[in-house]
């Protein structure tokens, strides 16, 4: 890219590239401009591990920062979906702010009327990034970081219980009852803050189970996962993440294999064990399935899943959504027990809950390992109190083990 000024100009839609550009040496401290949003698109590694293997933030700037001789780096994405603009288009209009191109910036602006192609849009998204890079400050040795959004609370009707909670916690739990009430309903959100209050006299506690409690109880059934592959921004989100231009035909194909105990989930509970049951005498419960392989791009595609999603009004009666909350309850129960021996311990007992996730084996394989980590370290603590010897350096030691390992 041409450059108004001495050096060259990286730019990355995405953290985690910025800082490969680097590794692979287009990023050079004595001559490099870099321009990238700070939001992380996980990797199939970070999504598919034990625990939460997703990569330090804060490395991962500070190796942006070492590795550039100048840099802006914001949450672009963030300002994107404020404006219903592609990533692209903001990053297009930092670059015209920070001087980068000797194109100006009215000039870049005529060329998106000329392109035709989703200009109100397009402009929407330049023009913000435009505006944000402006009323910053940049300079050669400080990172300047937009903060992402923290959603407030999807009803105003929880807000005063939320502001009743440790300041430390607030911020996670705002999060968490937006998610959750986008996951099921405002109650269920309202049932995440009564188990939340329970640790509501330690806010640094608080805000770790509030962080797993979220997560846990938006489990991946086959609603959520329907959920998610028919929002209405989702088509537009894999277009920016692969980078395809909006006027270009793609197939989008979604791989689906349900099996027996997903069927067994979604029935109520009675009928659930009985499938699971007749299935596991006959020796086909882990084994029968069938594969799916569904174009969601498409009308016919998409009609396939969003029954499926509209079923969320039926999942309190189901199968896992029964089992999920005896399981809530009893880790909430161990975490608050936990406290009898410290702190520390009630915190590292919270964070076994990085290992219950996903979706189908990936799911069973971590719920597994979270029971023999209970059961090998957790309850026996638990059941010798204080007369067991640094019990939070060997817990720390087992799971960092279990998350290194192999999924």
């Amino acid at each position: 890219m041409p450059v108004a000024g001495d050096g060259d100009v990286v730019v990355a839609s995405e953290l985690l590239e910025a800082v490969r550009m680097a590794e692979r040496g287009f990023v050079v401290p004595d001559r490099t401009f870099l321009l990238a949003s700070t939001h992380r698109v996980l990797t199939m590694h970070e999504r598919i591990a034990r625990g939460d293997e997703e990569r330090d933030t804060d490395s991962l700037m500070q190796a942006a920062e070492s590795a550039s001789r100048k840099r802006f780096l914001a949450d672009l994405a963030a300002i994107a979906r404020a404006q219903g603009a592609p990533l692209n288009a903001v990053l297009l209009g930092a670059i015209a702010a920070l001087g980068l191109t000797l194109i100006r910036a009215e000039h870049l602006r005529d060329a998106i009327e000329a392109g035709g192609i989703a200009v109100t849009r397009n402009l929407s998204g330049f023009d913000a990034g435009f505006a944000a890079t402006c009323s910053a400050e940049i300079g050669s040795e400080s990172v300047e970081d937009t903060p992402s959004p923290v959603p407030a609370p999807a009803h105003a009707s929880l807000a005063a219980r939320i502001d009743a909670l440790p300041e430390e916690a607030r911020e996670v739990t705002r999060i968490g009852v937006a998610r959750l009430v986008d996951y099921q309903n405002e109650a269920y959100a309202g049932r995440y803050l009564e188990r939340l209050a329970l640790f509501a006299d330690d806010g640094i506690l608080a805000r770790e189970v509030a962080r797993h409690l979220a997560v846990r109880m938006s489990f991946e059934d086959i609603i959520r996962v329907a959920q998610l592959k028919t929002r209405a921004r989702r088509l537009e989100n894999v277009l920016q993440e692969i980078g395809i231009p909006a006027d270009e035909p793609f197939q989008l194909v979604d791989f689906f294999k349900p099996g027996i105990p997903e069927l067994a989930d979604m029935l109520p509970p009675g009928l659930g064990h009985r499938l699971n049951a007749r299935a596991e005498k006959k020796g086909i419960r882990e084994t029968a399935n069938f594969g799916m392989r569904v174009r969601t791009n498409t009308i016919l595609g998409f009609a396939r899943l969003r029954p499926l999603a509209k079923l969320k009004v039926w999942r309190p009666h189901s199968l896992r959504f029964a089992e999920e909350q005896t399981a809530i309850d009893a880790w909430l129960a161990l975490v608050s027990d936990a406290r009898g021996v410290s702190r520390d311990f009630a915190l590292q007992t919270a964070d076994l809950a990085r290992l219950v996730k996903g979706y189908s084996d990936t799911y069973r394989r971590g719920q597994e390992t979270y029971e023999r980590l209970v059961t090998e370290m957790v309850r026996p603590v638990l059941h010798k109190g204080s007369a067991v010897e640094a019990p939070e350096a060997q817990f720390k030691g087992a799971i960092e083990g279990v998350l290194a390992a192999p999924a």
